[in-house]
C-alpha cells in the first residue's frame, strides 16, 4: 500500500469515541460534504478558503474550525500546502457533556456558535486537548480538557437546542427514501412524488433543508456510512456492494474526493491486516 506522509488518522485510545486527523504540508482539496460527529481542529501553517454553509471564511495559522454535525462544509488551501489538526467527536457524547456544563437534562446537543474562532484561550485550549490526547497517557487530564475546551467555546452565546432530525415531514420522507435501501437506483420523479411537489420544488426544498441536492446529499451519506464499515474492517469490496457503488473504483473515487485518502489507506489507521 502506498503511503501517504501528508495525512493520519486515528481514533483515540483515551477517548475512544474522538477520531483524530492530522495533516501536515498537505496540499489535498475536498468536495463539499458533512460528517455524522462534531469536528474542530487548528490551522497550524498555510491558509485556506473555508466554507460552512453559505458562509465563507479565509483562515489562516492560529485559526481554529468549528463545524456541527451535518453542515455541509469543505476547506481547501488556497496556495500550495498547508497543516492542520482535526477532531471529531461523537454527538450523543457531546450532548452528554453540554448537559453536564450547562446543567440541562435531557439535551440533544447544542451547536458551535460560529465557525471561526480566534481567540487565544480557545487556541491555548484546543493545542492542551490535542496534546493530551495525542500523549494517551492520563484520561483524567484528557476528560478535564474536553470540557474545559466546549466550556470556552460555547460561553456566552445565546444557545439554541437542535436535534438530530429536525427536517420538515416531507423533506423527511424524500430523505428516509434515499436512505432505506442505498443499492436502489433513484429517480426525481420519485422523490418529488413523494414530496408532494415537482421536481425543480424538489430540489430547491431539499438543498435548502440539509444543504446538497438529493444525489449529492446521498453519496455524502454514503461515504460516512463507509468510514464506519472500514474502521469495522469489512473488505473494500464489500463496503463498495453494500453502499450500492457500480463497482470499486466508483467506490474508491468518491472516498478520495471525500477525504482526499483512499479507502485501504483510511482503514490501516484503524485495522491491523
Amino acid at each position: 500500500m502506498k503511503k501517504d506522509p501528508t495525512a493520519h488518522f486515528k481514533k483515540s485510545t483515551l477517548l475512544p469515541w474522538i477520531e483524530m486527523r492530522v495533516a501536515h504540508q498537505s496540499c489535498a482539496c475536498y468536495e463539499a460534504h458533512s460528517h455524522d460527529e462534531f469536528s474542530f481542529g487548528i490551522i497550524q501553517e498555510g491558509t485556506a478558503t473555508y466554507k460552512n454553509r453559505d458562509a465563507v471564511h479565509h483562515i489562516g495559522q492560529g485559526d481554529v474550525v468549528t463545524i456541527n454535525p451535518n453542515d455541509v462544509h469543505s476547506c481547501n488551501p488556497n496556495a500550495g500546502r498547508w497543516s492542520y489538526s482535526m477532531l471529531f467527536v461523537d454527538p450523543f457524547k457531546m450532548g452528554t457533556i453540554q448537559g453536564d456544563i450547562f446543567g440541562t437534562e435531557a439535551l440533544d446537543y447544542l451547536p458551535f456558535p460560529n465557525d471561526v474562532e480566534r481567540g487565544e484561550d480557545v487556541r491555548r485550549k484546543y493545542r492542551q486537548l490535542f496534546q493530551s490526547l495525542e500523549s494517551e497517557s492520563d484520561v483524567l487530564e484528557a476528560e478535564v480538557l474536553l470540557y474545559e475546551f466546549i466550556e470556552t467555546v460555547m460561553a456566552g452565546d445565546v444557545m439554541t437546542l437542535i436535534t438530530r432530525d429536525h427536517a420538515q415531514p416531507e423533506m423527511r420522507r424524500v430523505k428516509e427514501k434515499l436512505l432505506d435501501d442505498m443499492q436502489q437506483t433513484q429517480q426525481l420523479e420519485d422523490l418529488a412524488s413523494e414530496a408532494g411537489m415537482s421536481r425543480y420544488q424538489l430540489l430547491r426544498a431539499f438543498k435548502g433543508q440539509f444543504g446538497l441536492p438529493p444525489n449529492a446529499y446521498l453519496m455524502d451519506e454514503k461515504i460516512k456510512r463507509a468510514k464506519v464499515l472500514l474502521k469495522a474492517g469489512k473488505g473494500i469490496a464489500d463496503v463498495a456492494f453494500q453502499l450500492g457503488f457500480s463497482d470499486q473504483a466508483h467506490f474508491q473515487r468518491q472516498f478520495k474526493k471525500k477525504l482526499a485518502v483512499t479507502p485501504k489507506y483510511y482503514q490501516s489507521h484503524f485495522v491491523e491486516k
